[in-house]
């Protein structure tokens, strides 16, 4: 039996898509193997969002053609980078065997099967999980209408297009029965859900349809500032199946840098927004993304970022502006140098771990549901997540039991104190 090697590169959203391919091709009679020098097919699902993205797409391309200098192998290259740069590239890695743009990834079957001389095939669809069984993610639209000035996901993915609430419901039905308790929703712009399909945005709608199903939590990212209004505000808050956490996407404070950005919120609105949130009387944990040195970003500018993360936000991420092809901002003069972007944004860091740990101290002396998720040894502790983290992008939680524990369940754990390891995970 054949077998296939998958590398996913980027985002959740790309992961889901590896998932399904893999899914298609373990249905089509292939084996799937973690260890690609062992792998007769090596799929890299790339990304191209950023520069450093772009860079890891092309070391593991490279990488994967000196394996098949040593032993016969077909290499198939999917994803954003693919979509996004084959016609220019094709020429200097002819190891490459198929460039397979994103929306023909459902023909990854027949592709495969062309290696080994059988005929086109249509994949079932499906997932062969690549998390830990405990949670999972559920892509519920693809694509951008927003057209922010620094960003190609428009140009590479099109335009929004979401998913069926029927055809997520059965989906996620499926991932529950695998054990998934935590249901992670992704897209470019969750909050976007369903205007295409319904007329207006439906992500309400669809959490109804999905809190019938006895998940742990359901836990929303990527949430554009400008659609979470007071209804889907109340509706976390209330909704004991939902996480108490927001994953908002701001990527400045500044109003002359969101205006050259081409966002729709301001500074003001920002606040409004942050301020309406911390009000409830139910805490809700909001994550953030940030640009540094972003064309024509002044220090005042820098300053103003840096006065806001003192005290708004649980947890964030910083990048250093990449500039992309074919968008606005590409075109922009006052380019920031580098290594003050990187400054920048190392200033932006300390600010945040500050604001993480004065987060962290309010949660001393409460009792948590936490789902454990590992031992570390070199700690000696247990680890796992609150509702008020998300997997792979915010902190652990460390405890200890008298009791031996079941990976994937969820306990009470009471937090005793908050603190910063060597490595910078914290509580």
């Amino acid at each position: 039996m054949k077998k296939i090697g998958i590398i996913s590169l980027g985002c959740d959203k790309n992961r889901v898509d590896s998932e399904k391919m893999l899914f298609a091709l373990e249905e089509g009679g292939y084996a799937l193997t973690q260890d690609v020098r062992e792998a007769d097919v090596i799929i890299i699902n790339t990304c191209a969002f950023i520069g450093d993205a772009k860079k890891e797409s092309i070391d593991t391309i490279l990488e994967m053609a000196e394996l098949k200098k040593t032993s016969k192998k077909y290499i198939v290259v999917t994803g954003c980078f693919s979509t996004r740069y084959a016609q220019e590239i094709k020429e200097d890695l002819p190891e490459v065997d198929v460039f397979l743009p994103i929306k023909e990834e459902y023909k990854i079957l027949s592709v495969v099967n062309g290696f080994f001389g059988k005929g086109e095939e249509e994949g079932k669809e499906g997932r062969v999980l690549t998390t830990p069984y405990s949670y999972a993610y559920l892509k519920i639209a693809d694509g951008c209408n927003n057209r922010c000035s620094y960003c190609a996901i428009p140009f590479i993915r099109g335009k929004y297009v979401s998913e069926p609430i029927e055809k997520l419901v059965q989906e996620s039905e499926i991932l529950y029965k695998e054990g998934v308790k935590e249901l992670i929703l992704v897209a470019q712009d969750v909050t976007n859900y369903g205007r295409d399909l319904y007329g207006k945005p439906s992500l309400i709608d669809l959490l109804k349809e999905l809190s019938k199903i006895d998940f742990w939590k359901i836990r929303i990212l990527y949430a554009y500032p400008e659609l979470i209004d007071d209804e889907l505000i109340d509706y976390i808050c209330q909704n004991d199946k939902i996480a108490k956490y927001l994953d908002v996407p701001l990527q400045h404070v500044s109003n002359d840098v969101l205006k050259k950005m081409n966002r729709r919120s301001n500074r003001e609105s920002i606040d409004e927004l942050v301020d309406k949130i911390r009000k409830k009387d139910v805490y809700v944990a909001l994550r953030s993304t940030f640009i540094n040195g972003f064309p024509q970003e002044t220090e005042e500018d820098h300053e103003n970022l840096k006065e806001f993360l003192e005290n708004k936000l649980d947890y964030a991420g910083f990048f250093v502006y990449s500039p992309e092809e074919g968008t606005k901002a590409y075109e922009m003069d006052g380019r920031v140098k580098k290594g003050v972007a990187k400054k920048r944004r190392t200033e932006c860091e300390k600010v945040q771990v500050k604001a993480t740990l004065s987060a962290h101290e309010r949660l001393v002396g409460k009792e948590l549901e936490v789902i454990y998720e590992g031992i570390d040894y070199n700690k000696g502790k247990f680890y796992g997540r609150s509702e008020y983290q998300a997997p792979e992008i915010d902190v652990k939680i460390y405890f200890s039991s008298k009791y031996p524990l079941e990976i994937g369940e969820i306990y009470r754990v009471k937090i005793t104190k908050a603190g910063f390891y060597p490595e910078g995970e914290t509580i």
